[in-house]
């Protein structure tokens, strides 16, 4: 592997000559950096990047933690993470399980964005404590290096609520999340409030967010032998998509004989027929200033927790 040793050889410099030029230092002329990175390109060299970490003691990059890469979910909010880091000459890695945490302590990143119910609250806790910034998403902690950028999943599940309230529903199927998900326990406890507040019969039934878990959710309550028209609150569009198919196998019809509400506002949600009503907030404007947060700790600013408003949007499948 061709080192800087060699370009300096190649080149008739010094090796601190050779790291000023390739590092971008105004301690040598530009004609001489471009001298020794073309040489540099026609030897093929690689930077060592570790290398580089050790000396500089930051990456430019952030790890941004999910729990899976499933669905339709991400894509707008990791373009908003994306946006907002390259405006602060920031990269990212999307990473997920528990080897990936170790990036964290080995400083392989300068903060992480944590977006993952499966990441305990100890061991984010116990990073901050070390000193490592990060950004929580989904849930609510206090540390003077953790900044919280959360949904108002709350007054979103209100939103819902009130639709079928108004709907003169007398039950209502409540398809929620992973039972230690963030999101889908304050959607839950906003529900189950309002639903008890208009003494509105409901069933609560788990999913894990996925289309697949949507479809036996269904299932289950088809199981139960219910009374047509049905009711659906979904914790999300994915699970909802899910609800969809299994009725429509079945011959029913969405927006009459299953009248359901989803959450997230994801682009399958716009286009499926009939199109889905559903709880929406910007993802762009989420992933956006959860990237602004995340450089604020890194940089040793103040960086204060801040909340995404969510609205109701109209579908044909609640009408």
């Amino acid at each position: 592997m061709v080192g800087i040793k060699d370009i300096a050889k190649t080149a008739g410099v010094s090796i601190s000559t050779v790291s000023y030029a390739l590092n971008g230092s105004n301690k040598v002329t530009e004609e001489t950096r471009q001298r020794i990175e073309q040489i540099a390109a026609e030897l093929n060299y690689v930077p060592n990047m570790a290398a580089r970490t050790l000396k500089r003691q930051q990456t430019n990059i952030i790890a941004v933690y999910i729990s899976d890469y499933g669905g339709s979910f991400y894509s707008e909010l990791m373009e908003g993470i994306k946006q907002g880091l390259n405006a602060f000459d920031y990269e990212i890695i999307v990473c997920s399980g528990q080897k990936s945490h170790l990036f964290l302590p080995e400083r392989m990143v300068d903060g992480g964005i944590i977006l993952d119910w499966t990441f305990k609250n100890e061991e984010i806790i116990n990073f901050a404590d070390r000193g490592h910034p990060i950004v929580v998403l989904d849930r609510e902690i206090e540390n003077k290096n953790i900044c919280r950028v959360l949904l108002d999943n709350k007054a979103g599940a209100t939103l819902a609520i009130e639709q079928l309230v108004a709907a003169r529903t007398d039950k209502v199927y409540l398809v929620s999340g992973p039972k230690k998900g963030f999101d889908s326990i304050q959607r839950l406890e906003a529900s189950v409030t309002e639903l008890n507040r208009y003494h509105i019969d409901f069933e609560v039934i788990v999913g894990d967010f996925t289309q697949e878990s949507g479809y036996h959710a269904a299932y289950q309550i088809m199981e139960r032998k219910p009374q047509f028209p049905i009711y659906i609150f979904s914790f999300n569009d994915e699970m909802a998509i899910g609800i969809y198919r299994y009725f429509t196998e079945r011959g029913k019809i969405i927006g009459k004989d299953v009248r359901i509400i989803g959450f997230d506002n994801t682009d399958i949600g716009a286009y499926i027929t009939p199109r889905l009503a559903t709880i929406s907030y910007s993802k762009h404007r989420w992933g956006l200033v959860a990237a602004e947060k995340i450089v604020q700790l890194i940089e040793g600013k103040k960086a204060a927790d801040e909340v995404i408003c969510t609205t109701y949007i109209q579908g044909e499948s609640f009408r």
